[in-house]
């Protein structure tokens, strides 16, 4: 069904109430703006799938109380963008919800398996991306373009309803609560501009004065992109905020030297910008931001990592489980360097699999060795006698 007036809307709400599911993707178009502009909805409950157009209904938070029911559990795959999107355009964060590609690492599949990949393997359809890169903000839109459209959350409830019952047999759907509660966390979807600057690409060639003006220029170009509507790349690329942080912005000129500078930015936003610049650089010094540097040259954490590496890949392949969802590079660094609390591969699900072998052997009481083909795990001679744990 496709929704285009505010009654349908009201009335597909009322319907989808009584669904004790709602699987929802978005089409959305961002190239040229700053905020995603939200082109469709698409929805599926128990019983029909229909296509919500948002360029023409005219009141979307009439979907909040579906969104906000916790006796209907949202379904997304890789649910970011759209949870983000609905939670800005209909005001009400979606809850509670299952996301079909992060269930899925840890039922033997990738970190990152697409929604076409995942479909094959749990439902057997091979499906058709002909209009994976459309405009969805161009009206009408084709009988393809639908079809595709409503493709997306057609096979999520049979997903869902496979993903939970192999999860509930394998005793993990609890271990997936977690990472649920953290996908609809709104502090998730707040942008501090101050912070922006450690995204700048190549940020961490700048020294201690110069983070000072990234962080003030970055944040400055986040909140005019916000104002404006349009990427931050076109109020200033990553390049030249960089390059501007390593000149001495003492005048306009100096700023405009840097190439395309002025083409961008009007001598009032400049002047403002670097009035910004320049109080912050006469600020305190214990307020200046500082990197934390990569440390290099660490051969005995290199070889830890080696070791660690090797038994998380053993471990994730006997559960079936994706490497980097059972432990991160940063969390292995972490336990190599002696880190203890708060790293979330030693605690929880993770902690009972994992953790407390990674601590075994980065503190040299647990060794592997090959055996024939296989990797056995085994306690170093003078600890406590354990049997040894054959890898496949």
């Amino acid at each position: 069904m496709y929704i285009e007036t505010q009654g349908e809307l009201e009335a597909f709400v009322q319907r989808a109430g009584q669904s004790s599911i709602l699987a929802i993707d978005t089409e959305f178009l961002r190239e040229k703006t700053y905020y995603a502009t939200l082109c469709l909805i698409q929805v599926a409950t128990d019983g029909e799938v229909s296509i919500i157009d948002p360029l023409r209904v005219d009141d979307l938070t009439a979907l909040a109380p579906l969104l906000g029911d916790s006796s209907i559990t949202k379904v997304f795959h890789a649910g970011y963008q759209d949870i983000e999107l609905l939670y800005r355009c209909v005001g009400t964060m979606p809850a509670p919800v299952f996301d079909t590609q992060v269930a899925a690492t840890l039922l033997g599949h990738t970190q990152q398996v697409g929604y076409a990949s995942l479909v094959g393997s749990l439902c057997g359809v091979r499906l058709k991306k002909a209009d994976s890169f459309t405009d969805w903000s161009r009206r009408p839109l084709t009988e393809s373009q639908l079809h595709y459209a409503s493709e997306d959350v057609v096979y999520l409830p049979k997903m869902y309803e496979l993903m939970t019952r192999r999860l509930r047999e394998k005793n993990r759907l609890d271990w997936l609560s977690p990472e649920f509660e953290a996908l609809v966390d709104p502090a998730r979807f707040e942008v501090d501009p101050a912070e922006r600057y450690l995204k700048l690409r190549h940020v961490g060639s700048l020294g201690a004065p110069q983070l000072v003006v990234a962080r003030e220029m970055a944040a400055w170009r986040e909140r005019e992109a916000q104002r404006r509507n349009v990427p931050r790349k076109w109020v200033l690329t990553d390049e030249q905020v960089v390059e501007a942080c390593k000149r001495e912005l003492g005048r306009i000129d100096d700023l405009f030297m840097v190439r395309g500078v002025r083409e961008r930015i009007s001598v009032p936003q400049a002047r403002d910008l670097l009035a910004q610049v320049k109080k912050a650089l006469a600020s305190p010094r214990d307020t200046w931001p500082t990197l934390e540097r990569p440390m290099r040259g660490e051969p005995n954490v290199d070889v830890q990592l080696d070791l660690m590496m090797a038994l998380v890949r053993m471990r994730a392949r006997e559960h079936e489980i994706a490497v980097p969802t059972l432990a991160s590079h940063d969390e292995l660094v972490a336990v190599a360097r002696g880190y203890r609390e708060g790293i979330g591969v030693l605690s929880g699900w993770r902690g009972q699999l994992i953790g407390d072998e990674l601590v075994e052997l980065a503190e040299g009481r647990l060794s592997l060795r090959i055996a024939g083909r296989s990797v056995v795990v085994e306690p170093v001679a003078g600890d406590l006698p354990a049997p040894a744990r054959p890898g496949r």
